[in-house]
């Protein structure tokens, strides 16, 4: 039995044959694969890419959404691909660097990388469809636009059923593949700007540091100076917001 707590006292190839091998009984072994796969990603997190390029597949797109938990503004994806073996110091979940990291990572990825694409749906999409179908078709329409078209896909999380192309969807993938990384970095510094530039206009939301979640700043705006054509009506509490006016 594989201790998870003291994952350090093995070897990386024989934590990575135990992480093949208990894989295929995901469900039953998910605590003990997870752990390995953290701490494994937390070394290297370019596995996911390096054992797709001994198959011999070397047009790997990464996917991440940004964006489901705002009150407003829309949904964010992108699909992005790296060059073999790409390299790039401070690549990782993009929600573990600060604002000027990424700024500065988003400028050499948009640069550097073989093709990137984004996918945009709005307050109204959400609202009419939910977020997590919304964010589906950003994610299909980030991959389809691609100028290249990829040999395989990794997503952070999300199952995507009519992806006709191979893929595997990564619990916590911003952080275990430096693909999706990529990906989340270039739709956060996306989605950043577009509620950077909704503050102009509307700045008593605080936008320009809340990026639309629901912080206490924002809420008591909404209850004081009510809701923009951009706010997510389906979400609580814009809401109840918008209920309570009715009234």
């Amino acid at each position: 039995m594989i201790d998870i707590d003291n994952l350090e006292q093995y070897e990386d190839s024989y934590l990575e044959e135990q992480f093949e091998i208990l894989s295929k009984e995901y469900k039953k072994n998910k605590k003990v694969v997870e752990a390995i796969d953290m701490y494994l990603a937390s070394k290297n997190n370019s596995r996911y890419e390096n054992k797709l390029n001994k198959e011999g597949i070397t047009l790997i797109a990464g996917v991440d959404e940004v964006g489901r938990g705002p009150l407003c503004g829309p949904v964010v994806t992108c699909a992005c691909i790296l060059p073999v073996g790409y390299e790039l110091a401070g690549l990782t979940d993009s929600k573990k660097i600060t604002e000027k990291k990424r700024e500065e990572l988003y400028e050499i990825l948009i640069k550097e990388c073989v093709s990137y694409k984004i996918g945009i749906k709005d307050n109204n999409r959400i609202d009419e469809i939910n977020i997590r179908e919304a964010t589906k078709e950003a994610m299909y329409d980030s991959i389809n636009g691609l100028d290249i078209k990829p040999e395989y896909v990794l997503i952070d999380a999300m199952e995507l059923e009519d992806l006709s192309i191979p893929n595997k969807a990564i619990i916590k993938g911003d952080y275990k593949s430096k693909s999706i990384s990529a990906a989340s970095i270039i739709a956060k510094v996306t989605r950043d700007r577009m509620m950077i530039a909704l503050d102009k206009k509307y700045p008593m939301y605080d936008f320009k540091n809340n990026k639309g979640y629901p912080t206490k700043k924002h809420i008591d705006a909404i209850n004081k100076y009510g809701i923009i054509k951009e706010h997510r009506i389906s979400y609580s509490p814009v809401k109840e917001y918008i209920e309570r006016e009715k009234v």
